[in-house]
């Protein structure tokens, strides 16, 4: 081990944080696979964005989304190293009309003010431009998981879109996604009419617990997550409450 990586600070909201998260995902073969799979629904959707305009990621951290899409601009509220712009979702420093797409995943429940990020995703995107949110979702058990195991609040009782932010990664309502776009979506559809949403897609029962997540361990090994993805494909057969994340797209009128 190095001097370097010796003195790593472990806090969430430390920007050299990062350094381990990315050699984790990196390590873990079928995490991955997860991320890939999910930026490859970023590029499925960029094909139904217009041409003009950024592609924007909130929240980037430690992924590797521009490997796949290399004119990607990405961003975080944290001032990670390899990460393009520092970006307030809340307060975005892009012109009207500027973004022709925002990708998020599992950041959208760390936004301490939902309503003031749909306003800027209103504001800043192209007519026809698209939001991608992949977040968590309140399933049968995933809600145990996310009020027990987890080390982020999670508060599906919450009667506003607001919480008290703790930090950009520390902070967080693991309920929001569900609370605004399935629980409370006819006052996103009065509040937001330039947004519509277009899909609200419950998935993946058990493959991203298997993997760890960006904790140390794994129970998932890469050569069983083709396995794994078809175990939790029969699941959502039997019902969307399996699920423990969700897919939501939104298109700007």
């Amino acid at each position: 081990m190095s001097c370097a990586s010796a003195k790593l600070p472990k806090g969430l909201d430390d920007p050299w944080h990062v350094r381990e998260l990315r050699a984790r995902i990196q390590s873990k073969p079928a995490l991955r696979k997860y991320y890939l799979e999910v930026y490859c629904k970023y590029t499925d959707c960029l094909a139904r964005c217009p041409s003009r305009g950024l592609a924007l990621e909130l929240g980037s951290g430690a992924g590797f989304a521009k490997d796949l899409i290399p004119d990607l601009v990405t961003s975080d509220t944290i001032p990670y190293e390899g990460v393009d712009r520092v970006v307030d979702a809340t307060a975005m420093p892009f012109e009207e009309g500027s973004l022709r797409a925002i990708f998020m995943l599992n950041v959208f429940h760390h936004i301490p003010d939902a309503a003031a990020f749909l306003r800027q995703a209103q504001r800043c995107l192209v007519p026809g431009g698209r939001v991608l949110i992949v977040d968590q979702f309140p399933g049968w058990f995933s809600r145990w998981i996310y009020r027990y195991a987890h080390h982020e609040s999670f508060h599906p009782e919450a009667r506003d879109w607001k919480f008290d932010s703790t930090g950009p990664l520390s902070g967080a309502n693991g309920a929001l996604a569900w609370m605004v776009f399935e629980r409370d979506r006819a006052q996103f559809e009065a509040e937001f009419p330039a947004l519509r949403l277009e899909r609200y897609e419950p998935h993946t029962p058990l493959r991203y617990w298997l993997t760890g997540g960006l904790k140390g361990w794994s129970l998932l090994p890469g050569w069983a997550f083709g396995t794994a993805t078809a175990i939790d494909q029969g699941l959502m057969k039997l019902g969307r409450g399996w699920a423990s994340f969700l897919d939501v797209e939104l298109v700007r009128a």
